[in-house]
């Protein structure tokens, strides 16, 4: 890369890095780095948000997210888990309806008594 595409890359960054060409060289090399791994990363931390948005909405109906997502497939519902962390933070109704119809489908999930909510004072 030539001088002045590391400068433009290296805008923003403090002290010495920004305007002396060796410091700000390692400096993009490691940034551009951290970006490439972090790229994946996020990809990793969303599914795992998805994940602990569902099994959240699950328990409040007494099914937990294995149980679900088993029920999900044998019925052949195929909504991502992007989807599904959605209708269960913002169409409760919606996903119930899916909780019960993964409830029928999977023998596992019928006999799942609702846990009491505790109430703090």
């Amino acid at each position: 890369m030539n001088k002045d595409k590391i400068f433009k890359l290296a805008k923003g960054f403090r002290g010495r890095a920004k305007n002396c060409i060796r410091i700000a060289r390692e400096r993009v090399e490691k940034a551009l780095q951290y970006s490439y791994r972090d790229r994946r990363t996020k990809k990793r931390d969303m599914r795992s948000l998805w994940i602990q948005r569902i099994n959240a909405g699950t328990r409040v109906h007494g099914v937990n997210y294995g149980n679900f997502m088993h029920g999900l497939n044998k019925e052949n519902i195929q909504l991502n888990r992007k989807v599904l962390s959605e209708i269960s933070m913002h169409e409760p109704y919606s996903f119930k309806s899916l909780v019960d119809i993964s409830r029928n489908a999977f023998p596992g999930n019928k006999n799942v008594v609702v846990p009491p909510r505790k109430v703090s004072f």
